[in-house]
């Protein structure tokens, strides 16, 4: 070949390889998607029941619960990287019965407890679809039982309301982790044609980590919900509500804390009674004993503060172990005390809601994860 061959050749071969270097850096885009679940069956056994009938004591029950601990989730999540620290992310999750296969734990739709897609960047994320407030992940960053279906937060929450738990039509942006500090805002639309204020919805949150130490503090209010197809369930009466929490871990122990205050108005839904004005105040530890073994236990304590009759005690024990990455064993007792008006129960599947005084109640079961 002529050396003018050879040069022509050499050209070529770098105008190609310049122009494959030039086209867009999708065409390089790494994208994943993952099928995961939860799977929790377990029995509880209280010596008391809440009776919808008359509000009294309905007996004892023993029972199959299908999320003992942990909510029975299956789902899709997935990313594709776009380059430049950009990221596409979404998640469909839906909420299972094991018990009869139904839906459970879900705001009734297919994928009701997530749908939602992102745009990630080191700019923050921005996330639109149903989805968990802000307020509800910051009540999960104080739980010492992790948001346990028995004796935690959510079970004290969802004694009163289900709103904020799965948000719909919401758009949130979460910065990014700036001197320690992350921010989150959430703005959900009604979905009302001709009345903009209709089920709107508001959170923010903001969370400080550092050194083992956290604080966080949120608020929440729904309180703009006027329209009765959107006020007709737990998960959408309007509340206003505010929470501060605090953890400190050292080494294989964590002590968390939090104060709550939640305002919504007293609603009577099929067998469910919920709302009121009530602080609440927690504290609990979780220790693993063993990276196998962890023992929890959290103490809350709820009043109304306009009516001092009204006051209620919660305590929860519990203990988990590993058998494998994916398949675990637990245990768990518990004891709610009831004046006035209160009616904290311990599970949020199997006993929602208690009776007045004493209740004492325990339960067993297993979760695998895939």
């Amino acid at each position: 070949m002529s050396s003018y061959g050879a040069l022509r050749s050499a050209f070529a071969r770098t105008a190609i390889i310049a122009a494959i270097s030039s086209l867009p850096v999708s065409v390089w885009a790494q994208s994943s998607v993952t099928l995961y679940g939860v799977l929790d069956a377990g029995l509880i056994y209280t010596n008391k029941s809440y009776s919808p009938v008359n509000g009294q004591n309905g007996g004892k029950q023993f029972a199959m619960v299908s999320s003992g601990l942990e909510p029975s989730v299956f789902g899709l999540s997935g990313q594709e990287d776009l380059g430049g620290g950009f990221k596409a992310k979404f998640k469909l999750e839906s909420g299972i019965s094991l018990a009869n296969g139904g839906f459970d734990n879900t705001n009734g739709g297919l994928f009701g407890r997530q749908a939602w897609l992102s745009l990630a960047s080191p700019y923050g994320e921005l996330k639109a679809g149903l989805q968990f407030s802000p307020y509800i992940l910051a009540l999960y960053d104080s739980d010492p039982r992790s948001m346990g279906q028995f004796g935690s937060n959510i079970s004290v929450y969802a004694n009163n309301t289900f709103t904020g738990t799965f948000v719909s039509n919401a758009i949130t942006y979460i910065s990014p982790k700036v001197a320690g500090f992350t921010a989150s805002l959430m703005y959900a639309l009604g979905g009302v044609a001709g009345d903009f204020k209709a089920g709107r919805q508001y959170s923010g949150s903001l969370k400080f980590e550092s050194a083992g130490l956290m604080l966080n503090a949120a608020v929440y209010d729904a309180s703009a919900g006027r329209d009765e197809a959107l006020n007709s369930t737990l998960f959408e009466i309007p509340l206003i509500a505010k929470t501060f929490g605090a953890a400190y871990t050292i080494s294989s122990f964590t002590i968390k804390g939090s104060f709550t205050n939640y305002k919504a108005p007293m609603t009577t839904l099929g067998d469910l009674v919920g709302g009121g004005n009530h602080d609440v105040w927690n504290l609990g530890f979780s220790y693993y004993v063993t990276p196998a073994l962890n023992i929890n236990s959290g103490v809350w304590y709820l009043r109304d503060p306009h009516d001092s009759s009204t006051h209620g005690l919660l305590v929860a024990l519990g203990t988990q172990y590993s058998l494998s990455r994916r398949t675990s064993l637990y245990a768990q007792v518990g004891m709610t005390n009831n004046r006035g008006r209160s009616t904290l129960g311990l599970d949020v599947d199997g006993a929602l809601q208690g009776v007045n005084g004493t209740t004492i109640g325990g339960g067993v079961g297993v979760i695998h994860k895939f």
